[in-house]
């Protein structure tokens, strides 16, 4: 099973160390198996030690501490090297791959949505087929990445976006592309250039998203994917997973600090 790291900030920062929050767990399991009882014990009182139940906590001690070394390997999820190593390969920022993963499918793996799409960056069969990998590979999560990163790249390839387009347009874009598909979003900024205005601005390219649900717009010459009725999901998409980039750039910048704050 992978890890996930809760990132949602609380109203107000509290500041504990994973050592504390660990042993707190450590005394909750152990409270949970013998009962509150436990802690008054006639003969614990009284200083006498019950083997059984002090090798139990020194055993779950134990297991905590791996815990945590396991913890401390990692900031965002248990696949931060995959996503660093394949990410690099493929052209790609990990941190924007990695929110990508979290609302795709919240670092879960063996998930299938509803469509059809698979694994952390629920990649569709189709996805898989244009790259020669079988429906069967891409629960695989070294591969279901690198579809992901394979994906990205050729987006950004067909779009041809200007070079002196933002960062934040040009993620934008793409990620409506990547969540909304890139039909649609290239119908959308043909509508855009065709009035004028800038189709290399995510906020016009989600305008003329939402107008093609719009018959009086979809049936124009200019629109080749026909009717689109998902923008409000997508502009919500792009939203969320740049929300969570930034906030993966700024947990790596600013370190174990803002570690222990979402743990």
């Amino acid at each position: 099973m992978c890890c996930i790291v809760r990132c949602e900030l609380p109203a107000k920062h509290t500041f504990m160390s994973k050592k504390t929050i660990i042993f707190s767990i450590v005394l909750i399991i152990v409270a949970t198996f013998f009962g509150s009882e436990m802690f008054v014990d006639e003969e614990l009182t009284q200083g006498v030690v019950v083997p059984e139940q002090t090798h139990l906590i020194a055993e779950m001690a134990t297991e905590s501490a791996e815990v945590e070394t396991q913890m401390q390997e990692w900031i965002i999820s248990s696949y931060d090297e995959m996503m660093r190593r394949i990410s690099k390969e493929e052209g790609q920022d990990w941190l924007l791959m990695s929110a990508i993963a979290y609302n795709e499918s919240r670092f879960h793996s063996d998930i299938v949505s509803k469509q059809g799409a698979i694994g952390l960056m629920q990649i569709m069969p189709i996805v898989g087929k244009q790259f020669n990998v079988s429906k069967e590979q891409i629960v695989d999560p070294e591969t279901n990445i690198r579809l992901a990163g394979k994906l990205l790249k050729q987006i950004d390839k067909t779009l041809k976006i200007s070079p002196e387009t933002s960062a934040n347009d040009r993620m934008s874009i793409i990620l409506a592309c990547y969540n909304g598909g890139i039909g649609h979003v290239s119908d959308a900024r043909r509508l855009a250039k065709s009035n004028g205005e800038d189709y290399n601005s995510w906020e016009v390219v989600a305008r003329y998203l939402k107008m093609k649900a719009d018959p009086a717009v979809y049936e124009s010459e200019l629109v080749r994917y026909g009717k689109f009725t998902g923008s409000r999901q997508t502009e919500a998409y792009v939203r969320e997973v740049m929300k969570r980039y930034d906030f993966y750039c700024n947990l790596v910048e600013n370190g174990a600090d803002m570690v222990a704050q979402v743990k």
